[in-house]
């Protein structure tokens, strides 16, 4: 059995400052006859005590530094330069000194509510109180009675928790398929999933996907849904970029109908997003070749013939700089593999 890392904390009183030591026994890493299991138990609670007293510490850093902050608007002229002032003397970005004020508010808000006490912030890591204190209300409530039972809480208990009860409340889901979920029949892991992707579609969508689900209201289904929900956002966010589409006024709507009937979304929507891709490809070529020409012309300038090998450099590149771009693509030794692409491109 192992035992858990002892830990000394030792309190100096040094006039007014309080100075924290940490005494870890770690386990010795070239010792081959401490089993894996018990080196990484043995580093994983030293570590949960740092993170603890990481916890700690950043949120009175945050309380500090809201006093700070409030008491320059009470007293001082109300232009912030002396809170920035005492950041910059700190070496404190003002970034991080408002993470940390927000992380204080976030503990106070918690404490002040009744829902967590006060001793059960130490059962938290530093990255799941954060995330809990970024929760919406019924999250906190239920991770803050998980903590307060005496349970220790990472930021994956936080995201199962608020996965759960975003699967559970979501008006996305059907019955059906909560009602299965609450029995374990399903787990609840694939529900947030696809109420995310389900979000960032239109009604119309979201009422013909809910219709597969409540026809067929098992796992595969609900996998196969969450997949197209997700097809039918990037088909969706894609089309709208491709000036293309836009320009020959294609009916989005239509084709995106005409692509479920026939079971070919995927096609349909890989289609749009290359052709997005490839619109991008083509401007960022156009910038690329525009600023080629632009520092071949300035460096010609700056050379002359007591350069010849950087003359020599300006000549082999200024086939890429003409309005027909030519590159050989495969293997030039064999001309059986080789392939030259042409582009032509006018400068407007």
């Amino acid at each position: 059995m192992v035992q858990a890392v002892p830990v000394k904390v030792e309190v100096a009183q040094l006039g007014r400052e309080s100075v924290w030591d940490l005494d870890f026994q770690l386990p010795d890493p070239e010792d081959e006859t401490i089993s894996e299991p018990d080196f990484r138990q043995q580093v994983d609670s030293a570590w949960l005590i740092c993170d603890r007293f990481d916890l700690q510490t950043d949120i009175w850093r945050g309380r500090i530094l809201r006093a700070v902050r409030d008491r320059e608007k009470k007293t001082g002229e109300g232009r912030g330069t002396g809170f920035l002032y005492w950041l910059n003397d700190r070496e404190i970005s003002k970034s991080q000194a408002y993470r940390w004020i927000e992380l204080a508010n976030s503990a106070d808000t918690l404490l002040q509510s009744g829902q967590l006490e006060a001793d059960a912030v130490d059962r938290f890591s530093k990255r799941a109180f954060v995330e809990t204190a970024q929760s919406p209300p019924e999250v906190q409530q239920l991770v803050s009675e998980s903590a307060n039972r005496g349970d220790r809480i990472t930021r994956r208990e936080v995201r199962q928790v608020a996965d759960e009860w975003t699967a559970m409340s979501s008006d996305l889901i059907p019955a059906e398929i909560k009602s299965k979920a609450a029995d374990s029949s399903i787990p609840t892991g694939y529900l947030a999933p696809l109420v995310r992707e389900m979000e960032k579609l239109p009604p119309v969508h979201q009422e013909a996907l809910k219709e597969e689900l409540v026809e067929n209201p098992d796992l595969d289904t609900l996998k196969q849904v969450t997949s197209e929900a997700k097809q039918l956002a990037k088909y969706l966010s894609n089309a709208t970029h491709v000036q293309a589409i836009e320009a020959q006024g294609v009916d989005l709507e239509q084709a995106l109908e005409e692509a479920l009937r026939l079971g070919c979304l995927n096609s349909a929507a890989d289609l749009v997003n290359q052709a997005a891709q490839l619109e991008q490809t083509l401007a960022k070529l156009y910038t690329t070749w525009k600023r080629v020409a632009r520092v071949s012309d300035r460096l010609y300038v700056d050379s002359g013939s007591s350069t010849p090998n950087l003359r020599s450099l300006l000549q082999a590149v200024a086939q890429l700089t003409g309005e027909v771009i030519q590159v050989e693509l495969g293997n030039l030794q064999n001309s059986d593999s080789a392939q030259t692409i042409q582009v032509s491109i006018k400068g407007l």
